[in-house]
């Protein structure tokens, strides 16, 4: 056995990061036979014409590297659908890199672009990357809170987050886990911020096309002045139910694009072949889908604030993306962990914890949040289960 005063150690970065929660639950899902509403991934199959896509590329022996900053015909589709779909003219072969997932592409744009004793801004609650990813690339993270129920900031407590040691800002929009869709006006004052202290602004838009009630999707970069100083992640995995392909990218401005691609070459060196392929189809999709796709998460999401309504929750009805945050104070227990605990193994519904989304747990709400990316079955037998909680 090695000594614990040994120098055969892991490394002290990681001292502070936690277990995914994610996988946890999901785990405790699968070993008590949980409903699983905890991870963020569809039960119910990606499109067909996007998978016929990727099965011709490996019957057509795509099989080998592509190459480090994808297929040109991806970053070709990429930059034309961003640029028809928002006004912002984007230079494929200039300013786009294809990724392993938006989650490598936010840890590459981190990497590439921060310098260790930077600051970066972080909205919480918070997809639990972003802390981590700043703490790697030598980054501090500083952290302003959204509020319940509209999930807004304070304009003033933003303001004095910026100094002159901030590098960045990370804005999630629709938002994980609150599926808070910000506002023109919110990003505007966002926008002002990183135009007066010089900031980059990176914006993770994954759940892009996933937004309700007529509400539109703003990209950062669209805003006057944001071109030149915004990186834009996204991916196939929400919107075309292909979580495990790991298909994602940044836009960004041509100044950083070196930066990001050294980064990425070195971590991943590239994503799978088949899967850009297919990423050209899917992108290729008529409007009409995304219609459809929207209509039936708002459905989706319709139906689980029902459901929570029913068994006694108090929940936050989201603008987009897929989870709902519901509060779990009223129920008796001392944390949300303690009750998410008790939901999955004596209830038989994973979720997660709101405290896992917050820098302090302790001093976050006491909420849960619900992800509804899930066959109507599925959130149908959720309800059924939540039918044993003591009322």
């Amino acid at each position: 056995m090695i000594s614990p005063m040994s120098r055969i150690r892991s490394a002290k970065r990681v001292n502070a990061f936690a277990d995914s929660v994610f996988g946890e639950m999901t785990r405790l899902a699968k070993l008590h036979n949980a409903v699983n509403l905890s991870q963020g991934f569809p039960d119910f199959d990606a499109p067909v014409a996007v998978k016929e896509a990727a099965c011709a590329s490996i019957r057509d022996e795509q099989n080998q590297y592509a190459p480090p900053y994808g297929t040109k015909a991806l970053r070709e589709a990429i930059a034309g659908d961003f640029t028809a779909r928002y006004g912002v003219p984007v230079i494929a072969d200039e300013q786009v890199t294809v990724c392993c997932g938006s989650t490598e592409a936010m840890m590459a744009v981190m990497m590439g672009c921060i310098d260790p004793g930077d600051e970066v801004i972080v909205f919480e609650p918070f997809y639990e990357n972003y802390g981590p990813d700043a703490v790697m690339a030598g980054a501090q993270p500083k952290f302003v809170r959204l509020r319940a129920p509209d999930w807004t900031f304070d304009p003033d407590e933003l303001k004095r987050a910026f100094s002159n040691r901030t590098r960045a800002i990370v804005i999630n929009s629709p938002n994980n886990p609150t599926g808070k869709v910000f506002t023109r006006a919110e990003l505007e004052v966002i926008a002002s911020l990183c135009l007066q202290w010089d900031v980059l602004a990176i914006s993770d838009e994954i759940y892009e096309r996933i937004v309700f009630d007529g509400r539109p999707h703003v990209p950062m970069a669209s805003l006057p002045g944001m071109a030149d100083r915004t990186v834009t992640t996204s991916g196939l995995s929400k919107t075309y139910s292909v979580t495990g392909w790991r298909i994602g990218w940044a836009i960004a401005p041509a100044s950083l694009t070196g930066g990001i691609r050294k980064i990425h070459d070195f971590l991943t060196v590239a994503a799978p072949t088949p899967f850009m392929d297919a990423g050209v189809v899917a992108l290729s999709m008529p409007p009409e889908s995304y219609v459809r796709l929207a209509a039936d998460y708002q459905s989706k999401r319709d139906l689980m604030l029902d459901i929570l309504a029913r068994h006694g929750f108090t929940a936050y009805r989201p603008g987009g993306a897929y989870y709902v945050i519901a509060d779990v104070e009223q129920f008796g227990f001392a944390t949300d962990t303690e009750f998410a605990q008790y939901l999955v193994k004596e209830i038989g519904v994973a979720t997660v914890p709101g405290s896992s989304f917050y820098i302090d747990p302790a001093s976050a709400p006491m909420t849960v949040r619900f992800c509804f990316s899930k066959k109507n079955e599925t959130l149908i037998e959720a309800d059924r289960r939540l039918g044993k909680l003591p009322r």
